[in-house]
């Protein structure tokens, strides 16, 4: 096995991305398109003091596109919207006639909007969407019967995947539907018998296909260098969920990569893909790199189709000069 950079030494870690490095360096990274043009947000490296944002026309270079705050930010501590640091995991959707960023700033959730992608988002009363717990990793779904779900992670122990409603003006949670949808597995490939810290399911993203719900998950520890993806199915957006036998379907086994996980759906037309992050390298876990990789639906016996990776499509996002 690889090594694993020690605890310690990742939380004071420094490394950067630049502008003029080879690859794009976010983690927990969304797909968002808009009028052409693809827009990418992320977990940037320490200190996470906000949301940058790159811009692409084709999937494969990146660039800065020009934005409301310096170095290419489109939220950030201190502007009128929640948190202080550990900004993590944007989600950003059209809503309302609102480009909407829903993301983890001080382990809570938050929800601010814009009128453009590039920002800046804003709130109009800045605040966390439910102070009363650490949640992080936010997707929203929007159901055909226009029902709210929002997926996330709730730390106690661990990170456990939990689904509630939302009121249509995104500003609360219906606290009383709270349902529970996965936890670690011990003896399993989510579970970290190699590593020394708390079990952790989450990253959670969401498609529905046929009437059937796939909930995309990653767990293990985001260090450690088996994290990985897999998912299970419901008949309802709140379960019973099923994992896929077949888990996980993005590991290091697979791509010969450290630290695969964490990402986001993204349909393109009649192409899925699938975007998330890796370690820096064998040796180092950040600066975490973004990649893309493309998925599609296969019919299975089961008469639930199953997803299939095509592993020969994935490739870093690269940074244009």
């Amino acid at each position: 096995m690889k090594s694993i950079v020690p605890w310690a030494a990742l939380l004071f870690s420094t490394h950067l991305c630049f502008a003029g490095d080879e690859e794009v360096c976010l983690a927990d990274p969304a797909l968002y398109k808009h009028d052409g043009v693809y827009y990418l947000f992320g977990t940037e490296p320490p200190p996470q003091v906000g949301f940058r944002i790159y811009a692409s026309k084709d999937l494969e270079d990146w660039y800065v596109p020009d934005t409301a705050y310096e170095g290419g930010y489109v939220l950030k501590a201190g502007t009128q919207a929640f948190g202080t640091e550990g900004f993590w995991a944007p989600q950003v959707i059209d809503y309302e006639g609102k480009v909407t960023m829903l993301y983890t700033a001080n382990r809570q959730i938050a929800v601010a909007s814009a009128d453009h992608p590039t920002g800046p988002f804003l709130q109009q009363e800045v605040r966390a969407l439910n102070e009363d717990h650490q949640e992080i990793d936010p997707f929203l779904f929007q159901d055909d019967d226009g029902t709210l779900y929002l997926y996330h992670a709730r730390k106690h122990e661990g990170n456990h995947i939990y689904v509630v409603e939302m009121e249509s003006d995104l500003n609360r949670v219906k606290e009383k539907t709270l349902k529970h949808c996965i936890s670690v597995q011990e003896g399993t490939w989510e579970n970290t018998p190699d590593y020394s810290l708390e079990a952790i399911a989450e990253g959670p993203t969401l498609v529905k296909r046929k009437g059937t719900y796939y909930l995309i998950y990653s767990a293990n520890h985001f260090m450690s260098v088996t994290y990985g993806v897999g998912y299970a199915t419901a008949p309802t957006p709140t379960g019973p969920w099923t994992r896929y036998s077949g888990n996980p379907i993005i590991r290091k086994e697979f791509l010969d990569i450290n630290g695969t996980g964490h990402g986001d759906i993204f349909m393109d037309g009649d192409d899925m893909y699938y975007v998330f992050h890796t370690h820096a390298s064998d040796e180092e876990v950040r600066p975490r790199h973004t990649m893309l990789v493309k998925m599609e639906f296969q019919e299975a016996s089961s008469g639930i189709d199953k997803i299939v990776v095509d592993y020969d499509t994935a490739t870093y996002l690269n940074l244009s000069e």
